[in-house]
């Protein structure tokens, strides 16, 4: 039997309705979302599941609702399973967060306020229409890396934020360094370069302000030690130590996600089986792209999809 890994999204998977339906057929689903309003002293609830879409966008808001609405899955899920641990967790920027809670590492509602204090930073750290992100498709990693360093050292800072999977690299950095890197790579033989609707150069060393700010807030709360490995966005390797946790998550506002190192490494764990748990397919489009084509992807976010996967027998 192979290993199974939970899975978590990031920023872009949220919608407006997301966790609703969710939270009238379980229980547990519902006290996560009262949870939130509660720690952070409006409802979220409301705006998860009735928007405004503008309003769910903005940075501050989406974090602790996909954190929220993800976990608020994984609720569910415990409540029908309570025995079944996957052997890995992992989640794509934000989602580490989600993969945290699972793992016991973080507190819901520690992390709901941490989040929401991360989104706040995020939108801060770079004035809007200084920074941006896009995405470059079917360029190599070493030549997208060199492309970026030419752009960094003629003054306009670049970086590859996002490794999502073959053929798919975000770079994030100043409007101008974004701009210069996209024309080159094109150059350089990449296929498309997309620019995103995004609010600020996330991961990228443009942040390192957002940075400095979330360390202050997460020596503040209590971290404990991980139940079950969690994959690091910054090493592509699990930590589960307690200060080796914070310090991830810090370096990892300013730092790449290599996502699909994540991945391969799980796979090469033998982990046959990804579970995506939370709102959209996001994940599970990108993990299609990386791990062999036996494996099985499965996205739960309703009541429908979770049904399905107890029914499955892939968790026997």
């Amino acid at each position: 039997m192979g290993k199974v890994a939970f899975v978590f999204p990031g920023q872009g998977s949220q919608f407006v309705g997301m966790g609703q339906a969710l939270t009238e057929q379980s229980e547990a689903a519902r006290l996560v979302f009262q949870q939130a309003d509660e720690a952070l002293g409006f409802s979220l609830s409301s705006l998860c599941f009735e928007g405004p879409e503008e309003e769910l966008r903005l940075t501050a808001n989406t974090q602790p609702a996909i954190l929220t609405a993800s976990v608020a899955v994984l609720a569910a899920f415990k409540e029908k399973q309570p025995e079944f641990k996957p052997d890995f967790v992992a989640g794509h920027s934000l989602g580490e967060y989600s993969a945290l809670v699972a793992a016991g590492a973080l507190s819901f509602a520690d992390a709901v306020k941490t989040v929401r204090a991360r989104g706040q930073f995020m939108e801060e750290a770079v004035p809007a229409g200084e920074g941006a992100m896009a995405a470059v498709l079917n360029l190599d990693r070493a030549v997208l890396h060199a492309v970026c360093e030419a752009v960094t050292q003629s003054g306009h800072p670049v970086q590859m934020a996002n490794m999502n999977c073959a053929g798919q690299i975000v770079i994030s950095g100043s409007a101008e360094g974004v701009k210069l890197a996209g024309e080159k790579a094109k150059e350089a033989g990449a296929k498309r370069v997309l620019p995103l609707n995004v609010s600020g150069p996330f991961h990228s060393s443009l942040m390192q302000p957002a940075a400095d700010k979330l360390h202050a807030v997460l020596a503040g709360i209590t971290v404990e030690e991980a139940s079950i490995p969690v994959v690091a966005n910054v090493t592509a390797r699990p930590v589960s130590e307690a200060q080796t946790i914070v310090d991830s998550l810090v370096k990892q506002v300013s730092a790449p996600v290599l996502w699909e190192d994540t991945v391969q490494w799980m796979v090469e764990q033998g982990v046959t089986t990804f579970v995506e748990i939370g709102p959209g397919k996001v994940l599970a489009g990108l993990i299609k792209k990386i791990a062999p084509a036996e494996t099985t992807i499965i996205s739960v976010q309703d009541m429908d999809s979770l049904t399905e996967l107890l029914n499955g027998g892939v968790l026997c």
